[in-house]
C-alpha cells in the first residue's frame, strides 16, 4: 500500500501556473537588489573578520579559563558565520551581480576542509538539481544512510544513527568525501582515474592548509597558552560542525519531507522542479539571531526554490512562498529548531531498522509528467 501523493489534488496547469508565481517572486527580489543588499554582506564578513580576530587574540591568553571560554565561543561564532552566512551563499553565487571579485563565487575559499571548487559541484550543480531524488541527489543521507522505506535494508544500516552522529562531529571532513565521492572511488582502477587523482590531491592541500591553520600555526603564536588554544579550536570546529550539520539536517530529513524517484523527474517542467522543492525541503522557525546563524537556511524551502537571491531576502519572500503553499493546499514542513532537530533524528533511526510487516509505505507515488521538455534548474 502507497501513501497518498500530498500533490495529486494539483493538475499539470496549476503545477505551470505555481512556477510562473514563484518566477515572479524571484523576478521582483532580482529588480530590487542594490546597494543595502551590497552593504549587508560587507558588514557581515567584516563583523566575522573582526569576531576570528579578536577571539584568536583573546586565545592567545586561554591558559586562564576565563579568557579559553571567551576566545572559544567568538571562534566558535565566527567559523559558523564563516561557513552558513557568508561562505555557503557566496559560493551559490548570491552576490555575483556586485562585481566586487572579492565577494564572488568564482574567487571565495572558505574555512572549510573542502575546496570550493569541488563543494560548488556536488552542491550547487548535483544536489539544487536533484533535490531529494534517491540515487541522484547524494547529499540524501550522504551515500551512508537508508532515507527511504523502499530502501532495501540491510544489517549496516543498522549503524546509521553512529554514521549520523560521527559525521556530524567532524562534518567539514565529510563533505570533502562526499564531495570526492569517495565511496565509488575506493576501488583501485577508479582512484587511478587521472581526474580524481586530481581532486584527491586539491582536498589534500586544502586538509594541510587548514590543520596548519588551526592547529599548527595559532596555537604556536599562543606559546604557554599552546595546549589550551589547540584544545579551544577543536572545540570551535567540532561546534561549528555539528551545527551545520543539524541545520541542514532539519531542511532535508524531518518527517514530512518527501523524497522522489529517478523516474519522477523524467521531463520535469519548471513547474515540477519548483514543486519538488517546496516538497522536498523544511524549514526551522525561530528569531532573526537563529536564522543568521544557521546563514538563512532555517528559510531551506525558500533557499532550494531560489538559491542564486540574496540570503538577507528570503525572510521577506518566505511570507509570499508560504502563502503559495497555502492557496495551493500544501504543506509547508516547518518548526523550531528543537523539533526539527527531533524529527530528523527520529527517521534516521526509524529507517535504520527494517519495516514492519504489513505497514504502509510512507512515500508518496509522485506523478510523472506528461510531456517530456528538458529538466529546468535554477
Amino acid at each position: 500500500m502507497t501513501a497518498i501523493d500530498p500533490t495529486a489534488h494539483l493538475t499539470a496547469e496549476q503545477i505551470e501556473e505555481l512556477g510562473r508565481e514563484l518566477d515572479a517572486i524571484r523576478d521582483e527580489v532580482i529588480a530590487d537588489r542594490g546597494e543595502k543588499d551590497a552593504a549587508y554582506i560587507r558588514k557581515v564578513i567584516s563583523a566575522q573578520r573582526t569576531l576570528e580576530l579578536v577571539s584568536r587574540g583573546v586565545l592567545l591568553f586561554s591558559i586562564f579559563p576565563p579568557a579559553w571560554v571567551l576566545g572559544t565561543a567568538g571562534l566558535s561564532v565566527a567559523k559558523i558565520m564563516d561557513n552558513m552566512e557568508i561562505g555557503h551563499n557566496i559560493l551559490h553565487g548570491q552576490w555575483d551581480w556586485m562585481r566586487d571579485p572579492k565577494i564572488h563565487s568564482t574567487t571565495w575559499e572558505w574555512d572549510h576542509v573542502s575546496p570550493a571548487d569541488q563543494w560548488k559541484h556536488s552542491h550547487n550543480e548535483l544536489h539544487h538539481t536533484y533535490t531529494n531524488v534517491i540515487g541522484k541527489d547524494n547529499d540524501l543521507g550522504y551515500g551512508i544512510m537508508r532515507v527511504d522505506e523502499d530502501q532495501k535494508w540491510h544489517p549496516f544500516h543498522l549503524g546509521q544513527p553512529l554514521w549520523n552522529f560521527l559525521n556530524a562531529c567532524f562534518f567539514e571532513y565529510g563533505i570533502a568525501a562526499y564531495d570526492l565521492e569517495l565511496g565509488k572511488n575506493l576501488n583501485k582502477r577508479r582512484r587511478k582515474n587521472p581526474e580524481f587523482r586530481a581532486r584527491a590531491k586539491a582536498v589534500g592541500r586544502k586538509i594541510r592548509k587548514q590543520v596548519l591553520k588551526d592547529y599548527v600555526i595559532h596555537p604556536l603564536l599562543s606559546g604557554p597558552s599552546f595546549l589550551p588554544t589547540l584544545a579551544a579550536t577543536f572545540t570551535a570546529n567540532l561546534v561549528r560542525n555539528v551545527w551545520s550539520h543539524s541545520v541542514i539536517m532539519c531542511g532535508h530529513f524531518p518527517e514530512g519531507v518527501q523524497v522522489f524517484e529517478r523516474r519522477s523527474i523524467k521531463g520535469e517542467t519548471r513547474g515540477q522542479w519548483y514543486l519538488r522543492q517546496m516538497m522536498g525541503s523544511a524549514n526551522i522557525s525561530g528569531s532573526k539571531a537563529m536564522h543568521f546563524m544557521t546563514g538563512n537556511l532555517s528559510h531551506q524551502i525558500e533557499h532550494h526554490l531560489f538559491p542564486d537571491l540574496p540570503s538577507n531576502r528570503y525572510a521577506e519572500v518566505a511570507v509570499k512562498v508560504r502563502a503559495l503553499f497555502e492557496k495551493y493546499e500544501l504543506d509547508y514542513v516547518t518548526g523550531p529548531l528543537p523539533k526539527q532537530v527531533f524529527s530528523a533524528w527520529h527517521r534516521v533511526v526509524r529507517l535504520s531498522l527494517p519495516n514492519k510487516p504489513n505497514k504502509p509505505n510512507n512515500k508518496p507515488t509522485v506523478k510523472t509528467p506528461d510531456r517530456e521538455p528538458e529538466l529546468v534548474a535554477v
